[in-house]
């Protein structure tokens, strides 16, 4: 999610960013390809990294069978359940691994999400059930590790939006985010932030966010969030402004492109230049649940053509966004949008 400050005003800048930004995504992808391991929870990771969970999956499993204790092999391979949506292997892979290793806080993290996701799939009786275990590996991931920022917000989220009959309430949002506050002030701001988001009250959630820019910290995470919220409020000035600390930090992270494309789109130029990002992050980053999504991307690209008058490319694209996301409301509205284009446009 990155852009660097004079990315957004010399043409020449520009043109030199953007071409960094598109060879560090093709030269990631042969870096991949070419890796050498030493091992087959090295070959795995490549293989994760790359978008190919199937085949990491089956070099973890060939491994298990020569190391079944492993708790790390347990973990991988419960992350590549995760990715295939296969959440019951998910389940069962990621509690093997919180059996073998209980401290471990990343993997109590991974295993309440492996819950939380099959939870929404289960009936009503079953999924409170899962929804209460979600619960209690978030707060064991955070008891074991208050630095573990990912399970801090997932467990503030889960508190937030959760029934009191399963756990959540807004007392104990509260009452985390003042205890992540206090590992790290930051975090703490961002986790105000989503409070405010949550009760919709986006002026206090800014003042936070504002915040957070201010501390200028030296981690990606807390500037996406501020680029999320900002697009939320289709604001692609402040987007910018958060991307460009983004950028300072790691201009190599892989969302950048997709966020790069879609702050140009909100402010309406330099279009071809988000046409080539959002191509390139479809070609080049492979789905995963912790990066923006490709329907998502998408979707933007369908929004690009249709804002040019490109009808039948803008339908192609939002097909194609349906077809990974088939729920997903404005791809749909879209499509039907522009099938009532005029002939040839």
């Amino acid at each position: 999610m990155r852009c660097c400050p004079e990315a957004f005003r010399a043409p020449r800048a520009r043109r030199a960013w953007i071409l960094v930004l598109l060879f560090v995504a093709a030269s990631g992808a042969a870096a991949a390809s070419s890796t050498r391991t030493n091992g087959p929870l090295e070959t795995a990771h490549r293989q994760f990294d790359a978008g190919q969970y199937e085949q990491a999956a089956e070099t973890l499993r060939a491994a298990l069978e020569q190391g079944p204790q492993d708790a790390a092999l347990h973990h991988w391979l419960a992350r590549c359940h995760f990715e295939l949506h296969d959440f019951d292997r998910a389940v069962s892979s990621a509690e093997r691994s919180v059996e073998l290793d209980p401290e471990n806080s990343q993997y109590h993290l991974w295993l309440g999400r492996a819950y939380g996701r099959k939870a929404e799939r289960a009936g009503w009786f079953s999924g409170f059930g899962l929804a209460k275990k979600s619960r209690r590996e978030f707060e064991e991931a955070v008891r074991l590790n208050p630095s573990n920022f990912a399970a801090q917000h997932d467990l503030i989220e889960f508190y937030l939006r959760a029934p009191g009959i399963v756990g959540g309430g807004e007392d104990k949002a509260r009452q985390q985010i003042e205890a992540l506050a206090a590992v790290d002030a930051v975090e703490g701001h961002q986790g105000h932030g989503e409070f405010w988001m949550g009760r919709k009250k986006p002026e206090q959630a800014e003042q936070e966010y504002r915040q957070v820019l201010a501390a200028k910290p030296r981690r990606v995470g807390p500037y996406l969030e501020v680029v999320e919220f900002y697009l939320k409020r289709n604001d692609p000035a402040r987007m910018e402004e958060a991307l460009e600390g983004a950028s300072g930090v790691d201009a190599s992270d892989r969302r950048l492109l997709y966020y790069c494309g879609v702050v140009r789109i909100l402010a309406g130029n330099r279009l071809e230049e988000a046409e080539q990002c959002l191509k390139t992050y479809l070609s080049n980053v492979p789905p995963r649940s912790d990066l923006p999504s490709h329907a998502e991307a998408h979707d933007w690209l369908g929004r690009l053509y249709e804002r040019q008058q490109k009808c039948p490319e803008a339908a192609a694209q939002f097909r194609k966004a349906l077809e990974t996301n088939p729920r997903s409301k404005s791809a749909r509205e879209a499509l039907r949008r522009v099938q009532k284009c005029p002939p040839g446009k």
